[in-house]
């Protein structure tokens, strides 16, 4: 069954290794929130357009900086130095190094993946490369995945990267600002793809088989998905995406689905005209939550920690255009209201991931962009 797509302003609800370990130095505000006081604590500042951020078994965080370079934070330090090993990308506008994700095995295999924008101004593709963490950098790096056919522009690229239980991979892609993309199957832009830790694509698909349609497709009809999180209870991909001028969407995931855009969105373009009166069609899914107006979701978590117990469950994105931190409610696959956090103090949150002690981490998109953590007050 399609569901009812629930629309509104945004508005407000009423022996683990340290991540840091010198906490003298770091400065923090205190706010309060609908069910939980927390700080903001600065743990970094230089960062250059940072984009992703994944936590070591060790300890130690990586960073990725669009420009195409990964950093190490440990020991409450950026290391100057970034790692060698990362692929050429091409970085200009929303393209460059994006995000990155651990092997589910990287405690025993060192694998990591990361996505980025392959190529030059001319022709360039979201692509994802598979590499081993040495001392020093990466090694053994394979390019494994190409959202094919490449195109020109720097815009609506996506892209994120998760692991589900069974041990599949899921990347997101976007339009490239090329909405009727997203709804040809025969072309990988404006999709979710599912493969295996190898880039393979796994025998049952939801298009393995069908002429006319790429094997790698999960689902389609998506505009610029930008965050991707796996539900702790249910195994589900959550997934957020950038609208035009509203329109930005929280879906779950369902195999072969199609999210409608550009047939079916509650945004217009940025010049104010219309690209469609749909807002719902048969055999398309609806959001289970649509922002109008557009939020600019980044980013996406669960946090199932005990350092916030009253913010458990709960799912946390960026909001870019909305400078802010948005705490989303959910019963069962159900929005259930949000609310808006570090409104005007923290702008242009790229990124929100849980560490391993429980606390959230935020990276902000800035040329002088820094690490965070929120802490309980």
């Amino acid at each position: 069954m399609v569901r009812r797509r629930f629309v509104l302003a945004v508005s407000a609800m009423a022996a683990i290794p340290a991540v840091v370990r010198d906490r003298s130095t770091l400065a923090q505000d205190t706010m309060p929130s609908a069910r939980a006081s927390y700080g903001l604590t600065t743990l970094s500042r230089g960062l250059e357009q940072p984009w992703s951020m994944a936590f070591l078994p060790d300890g130690r965080m990586l960073i990725t900086e669009r420009p195409g370079r990964l950093r190490v934070f440990a020991q409450g330090r950026l290391d100057p130095r970034p790692l060698e090993g990362v692929p050429a990308v091409h970085a200009a506008g929303q393209a460059g190094l994006l995000d990155i994700c651990l092997h589910p095995g990287f405690a025993q295999n060192r694998v990591l993946y990361l996505s980025y924008i392959a190529g030059d101004s001319r022709l360039s593709l979201t692509s994802v490369a598979r590499a081993e963490l040495g001392d020093g950098g990466l090694r053994n790096v394979v390019r494994i995945f190409e959202a094919r056919p490449g195109a020109s522009g720097n815009l609506n690229l996506g892209s994120r990267i998760v692991f589900d239980r069974a041990g599949k991979m899921y990347v997101s892609t976007g339009d490239r600002f090329q909405m009727n993309r997203a709804q040809d199957l025969g072309d990988l832009a404006g999709k979710v793809v599912r493969l295996n830790d190898d880039g393979s694509v796994p025998p049952d698909n939801p298009f393995v088989g069908r002429q006319g349609a790429r094997p790698e497709i999960f689902s389609w009809g998506h505009r610029n998905p930008q965050g991707l999180a796996l539900h702790p209870e249910t195994g589900r991909i959550w997934e957020v995406e950038h609208g035009p001028k509203g329109g930005d969407e929280l879906n779950v995931l369902k195999p072969g689905a199609n999210y409608g855009w550009p047939l079916v969105t509650y945004g217009t373009n940025y010049d104010g005209s219309k690209i469609t009166d749909n807002r719902h069609l048969p055999g398309m899914e609806d959001a289970l939550r649509t922002w109008v107006p557009s939020i600019s979701p980044c980013g996406l978590t669960f946090y199932t920690g005990h350092k916030f117990p009253q913010w458990r469950g709960s799912l946390f994105t960026g909001a870019l255009s909305n400078q802010a931190l948005f705490r989303i409610g959910v019963e069962g696959e159900r929005y259930a209201g949000e609310e808006r956090l570090l409104v005007g103090r923290l702008p242009y949150i790229r990124d929100v991931r849980q560490g391993p002690d429980g606390l959230l981490y935020l990276v902000t998109r800035s040329d002088d962009g820094g690490l965070f953590r929120l802490e309980p007050a």
